[in-house]
């Protein structure tokens, strides 16, 4: 089935999906932030357990305003669902929540972009997806210069870049192979319910994974800002990728990741419109410039692929 692939008709939802995903990272410094005024040091174990209350609630309320849901996961391979949760989900948050405590908030929203470059490497691989082209490898090693001009020189209040750029770039290929073990699942499951239960069974686990910090709940969740964020964050997790995961159905994955650029645009920004103490160096300007660079180019240079939907 032929797809309409014209640019107002995947721009709307992709913008919808990376202004939300871009608020995160102003939410949980905030979040990190109010927890150091406490006088609460968190550890890995903490941030984890934040993390699976988020993507539990997201979870749980998605699987609740789903049709059938659990109709849909039994007739689903269970294999491609465990996969999906445990990269998209999991693996990409264990990672993610980590990143964000060491590094800058608008040094990572950029790196959210390493996952398009992810994605054209990891689809090949993983699925039918052509073969990066050299135009594509070019601009794949144009897209690294920037990410590497970004963390040497990122700006003020930018914590730990190098560790914070090596726990994203990991934190992205996940997601990548989330993606694309979603586009696997065949049309016996709505992005709804996998979504659902990629989040809740993910974040169950990112709650294991935390499972010391059920004993400072009070410590955690004590304030009201922080609630309230939580909230907004499961809202964000639910509703973009749920979307995003829509998009999948109905648009090529190499398409969808040239417009993966607005991400870190929007993470990068809303990080230093809201983040006090956050301000942009000259590596961070020049990084993002040359990383969007590379992903325009990289999206004019992908292989044709056939437009249908994704299997």
């Amino acid at each position: 089935m032929e797809v309409d692939q014209r640019w107002f008709k995947v721009l709307p939802g992709a913008l919808l999906c990376a202004l939300l995903w871009g608020s995160a990272f102003p939410c949980l410094k905030t979040v990190y932030a109010i927890w150091q005024e406490q006088g609460f040091d968190p550890g890995l174990g903490d941030y984890w357990w934040f993390a699976g209350v988020r993507f539990t609630v997201a979870g749980v309320a998605l699987l609740l305003i789903s049709r059938n849901p659990w109709s849909e996961i039994k007739r689903s391979p269970k294999s491609r669902l465990l996969t999906m949760s445990l990269t998209q989900t999991f693996g990409q948050y264990l990672l993610f929540y980590y990143a964000i405590a060491v590094a800058s908030g608008s040094l990572t929203g950029l790196l959210v972009s390493s996952g398009s470059f992810w994605w054209v490497i990891l689809a090949p691989l993983l699925s039918n997806a052509p073969k990066p082209n050299r135009g594509q490898w070019l601009a794949l090693l144009l897209g690294a210069f920037g990410i590497t001009l970004a963390v040497a020189k990122p700006g003020a209040d930018a914590g730990q870049p190098l560790l914070g750029s090596i726990l994203m770039i990991g934190a992205t290929g996940m997601g990548a192979i989330g993606i694309i073990e979603f586009g696997k699942l065949g049309k016996g499951i709505g992005a709804r319910a996998a979504t659902g239960f990629s989040l809740a069974l993910g974040g169950v686990l990112l709650l294991l994974a935390g499972v010391g910090s059920f004993a400072r709940i009070a410590e955690l969740m004590g304030n009201p800002v922080v609630i309230l964020i939580t909230c907004w964050l499961s809202f964000v997790s639910a509703f973009a990728f749920a979307l995003w995961n829509h998009l999948s159905t109905k648009f090529p994955v190499p398409l969808l990741a040239g417009y993966r650029f607005l991400i870190p645009l929007c993470g990068m920004s809303e990080s230093l419109v809201f983040l006090k103490g956050e301000t942009a160096g000259w590596g961070l300007i020049t990084g993002a410039c040359i990383v969007v660079i590379s992903l325009v180019l990289m999206q004019r240079a992908r292989a044709k692929v056939p437009e249908r939907v994704n299997p």
